[in-house]
């Protein structure tokens, strides 16, 4: 797997709620939660999407928002956050530059290369924006295609984090 850059900013077409295209810098929080999902048939994406929808409350009450992104086209990114209803941006990143240059792991060589709902596992990672530079505070990287973070257990790093800022 790749390491984390150093530099976190990107610029995505945007499917769901917030500018279009969007830029890390645009949004306007302490904190950007990024949920790398693994396809647009996912079911454990799905679910994973429509959990964090459902308590997205907890997210603002810790000056955060979460950002949803697919390897995808931005039509099916649409089709996505108007399917369930998501109160957040929804990125298209259908090269899988993104994913790639965040280290969202793949499975199976060249066969999981192939399709990414065969290869490609999840990645969650929190990123910080109330320094002068963007820093990277949590990643969790899944082994299994149902192995990612819970809407809880996001929510309370958030909580943890929020009164860490050394």
């Amino acid at each position: 797997m790749q390491s984390t850059p150093t530099d976190l900013s990107f610029e995505l077409p945007n499917g769901g709620s917030g500018p279009d295209p969007l830029q890390l810098d645009q949004i306007d929080a302490d904190f950007v939660v990024m949920l790398f999902h693994r396809d647009y048939h996912c079911s454990n994406c799905q679910e994973q999407v429509r959990n964090v929808a459902a308590r997205y409350d907890g997210f603002r009450d810790r000056n955060a928002v979460v950002v949803s992104i697919l390897p995808e086209p931005k039509e099916r990114a649409a089709e996505w956050a108007a399917s369930y209803d998501l109160p957040f941006p929804v990125l298209a990143d259908p090269d899988s530059t993104m994913a790639e240059r965040f280290g969202q792991p793949v499975r199976f060589g060249f066969l999981g290369e192939l399709h990414d709902l065969i290869g490609r596992m999840p990645l969650a990672l929190i990123v910080d924006q109330r320094y002068d530079e963007p820093r990277l505070i949590y990643s969790y990287v899944g082994d299994g295609p149902s192995d990612r973070p819970t809407v809880e257990s996001l929510l309370l790093e958030l909580e943890r984090n929020r009164s860490n800022t050394d």
